[in-house]
């Protein structure tokens, strides 16, 4: 019976190893709502926190998505690192609530901008330099109204801080990161590439809406994730100053961005060689949240990828793969003695 008992205690083994080796226990998922000052205006902006909770959640429509969170639920008990989120041109954080979301309940708070001016419902600074300049700034507003805010404050740890950016969200995170836009670029870009209907809708010349306003870099970015990132107007000599490291997801087959001028050039240029990650058949809409019904319905085109293309899939990879490369990069949440709960 020796081997039996041997047997035993190497599937016991094995179980404790699998228990050790799992990410952070989950939590519920709490959604906050939060008034900012825009930097750019003085006006009112919006921004929505994902933190772990210990409420029950439960589905909610927000803003045409359906979401599973504990609104203005009780914050978990600890020190949790805090990842600022940039969504891209004309979008909203709520597309990529899935990650935010995932990200919530493994021990990270996640705040989302609203970008004002350059949201889904108000395009009015597309293409200007008080929309290029000023994304970083209400970022770093955002961030410094949250280690105040009066129900997240306690559990944030302000030494530990991330970016996630998606699209024009990446250029946003790679100025707050030291990055020093080239207008230039954007030009010369835009004479060689004039059918780009996304980058060049005004032949690569931005508004000079707000010459008072420059690259504004925040040193409490410690790490990067930028997915599909509108990268183009920084080459080498732009990116010197960008000393933090960085996880990059494209696809190969983004419809909007070109890979070569963008992601692909950007890899090659940080002075910390990023880990990159090219995805096969994958368009630029891939890392937008998987569609319901009601949205493949209304939104085909965002809600559509090519055929062998598993979006589904492609998300639950990025949220382990974000989960350590944030933990790694910031380190892990600090809790304080209660047990996670899983609804």
């Amino acid at each position: 019976m020796r081997w039996v008992r041997t047997f035993l205690m190497l599937v016991l083994w094995g179980c404790c190893l699998l228990v050790q080796a799992e990410p952070a226990q989950h939590w519920s998922v709490g959604l906050h709502r939060m008034a900012v000052t825009d930097p750019v205006d003085g006006q009112p902006m919006q921004a929505l926190a994902f933190y772990p909770s210990s409420d029950i959640a439960r589905w909610h429509q927000v803003d045409g998505y359906r979401v599973h969170v504990a609104e203005e639920g009780a914050v978990v008990m600890g020190r949790f690192p805090l990842l600022m989120l940039s969504h891209g041109n004309t979008g909203t954080p709520l597309a990529l609530h899935d990650l935010a979301s995932a990200l919530a309940r493994r021990g990270f708070v996640v705040v989302a901008v609203v970008h004002p001016g350059d949201n889904a419902r108000d395009h009015s600074r597309l293409g200007t330099l008080s929309n290029l300049y000023g994304r970083p700034l209400q970022i770093s507003a955002a961030l410094t109204a949250t280690l105040a805010d009066p129900l997240l404050a306690p559990y944030v740890s302000d030494g530990q801080v991330g970016m996630i950016g998606y699209s024009a969200g990446g250029e946003t995170a790679l100025i707050l990161s030291g990055a020093r836009p080239d207008l230039q670029r954007l030009r010369r870009y835009c004479q060689q590439n004039p059918l780009d209907a996304d980058a060049c809708k005004a032949h690569g010349v931005l508004v000079a809406d707000r010459d008072d306003l420059l690259p504004h870099a925040d040193p409490r970015v410690r790490s990067l994730l930028l997915m599909a990132p509108l990268s183009l107007m920084f080459g080498r000599h732009a990116l010197a100053d960008v000393k933090v490291p960085a996880l990059i997801y494209s696809g190969d087959r983004d419809q909007l961005l070109a890979i070569d001028k963008n992601a692909q050039a950007l890899a090659r240029k940080l002075p910390i060689t990023p880990n990159y990650r090219l995805l096969a058949g994958a368009g630029h809409f891939v890392f937008m949240a998987p569609c319901d019904a009601s949205q493949l319905q209304h939104m085909a085109t965002l809600c559509t990828d090519a055929e062998g293309v598993d979006r589904a899939g492609i998300h639950l990879s990025l949220q382990a793969e974000a989960t350590r490369f944030f933990t790694r990069t910031l380190g892990g949440a600090e809790r304080v003695g209660l047990s996670a709960v899983d609804h």
